[in-house]
């Protein structure tokens, strides 16, 4: 396993900590949207505070460790690697109650190209554990409105982790999937679940909509988020989502493999 120290330098290394792919400018434009209550921003949450511009960039500064001043407006935002190490002992902590609790657990990415295998390697340890991991509303449409226009979509899972791919003919069975920010999905699976009278999730990973949506219903969430994604955080500090780790959510898919090691050893989970 990978010592605190070297897990540091790997987040620094491959740049899913300290100076970060995604732009100031991208955070700041995430953050007047969300204040303004764009939907295509809050991803299925409903905060119950009043987010002000500045309080977003003051609640990121805490959460990612960047800069708090709003003068600063230009280059590559921040996040410290310190918080990013402090998330994952949390998210590893309560994957590892998940396990000892045999917990039924529900998975899903918007980010399938880059984070399916970070979820799919947890998938498969809770589900060696005793865990249920839950696989409703596979092949179901999800119609999700996007700055193209709408889009119909079907739900697919991999190795237990849900996810949408586009319909047209070459799609289905084809990696990696759509990424999207909706909570549409994660709406669209607890429906089907509670429909079928199956079991609910005890708790839900994943990222965007994923975490958000389900936070919204009360639903045990935990997940990853980048700096331009303030609506988990927001949940984070209304109570609404159980854990955040903040880093950058769209780097090379094998940079994320040491963190799968390192959650799953302090999990207690490793193979």
């Amino acid at each position: 396993m990978l010592s605190t120290g070297a897990l540091c330098a790997h987040l620094l290394a491959a740049r899913l900590a300290g100076p970060v792919a995604t732009s100031r400018e991208e955070s700041l434009r995430s953050y007047r949207l969300f204040a303004a209550r764009d939907p295509r921003v809050l991803i299925g949450l409903d905060p119950e505070w009043t987010w002000g511009h500045r309080d977003l960039i003051e609640l990121m500064a805490d959460k990612c460790g960047g800069s708090a001043d709003p003068q600063r407006i230009s280059g590559h935002d921040v996040i410290d690697p310190q918080r990013t190490l402090e998330g994952l002992e949390a998210f590893a902590q309560r994957i590892g109650q998940a396990a000892q609790d045999g917990a039924t657990v529900l998975l899903g990415t918007g980010h399938p190209h880059r984070l399916l295998g970070f979820y799919a390697e947890l998938a498969d340890a809770l589900s060696t554990a005793g865990c249920t991991v839950l696989t409703p509303a596979q092949g179901r449409r999800v119609d999700i409105t996007t700055r193209f226009g709408l889009r119909t979509y079907d739900l697919d899972y991999v190795r237990g982790v849900a996810f949408v791919r586009n319909p047209e003919p070459g799609g289905a069975g084809c990696e990696p999937g759509a990424h999207t920010h909706s909570p549409l999905p994660v709406r669209t699976v607890l429906a089907a679940a509670a429909e079928s009278g199956g079991p609910l999730p005890q708790l839900v990973i994943g990222d965007h909509g994923w975490v958000c949506g389900a936070g919204q219903l009360g639903f045990d969430a935990i997940g990853l988020a980048d700096t331009d994604d303030p609506a988990l955080f927001v949940g984070e500090a209304e109570g609404r989502v159980s854990v955040v780790v903040p880093l950058d959510d769209a780097v090379r898919s094998h940079y994320y493999r040491p963190l799968t090691r390192y959650v799953l050893n302090r999990a207690c989970l490793s193979q």
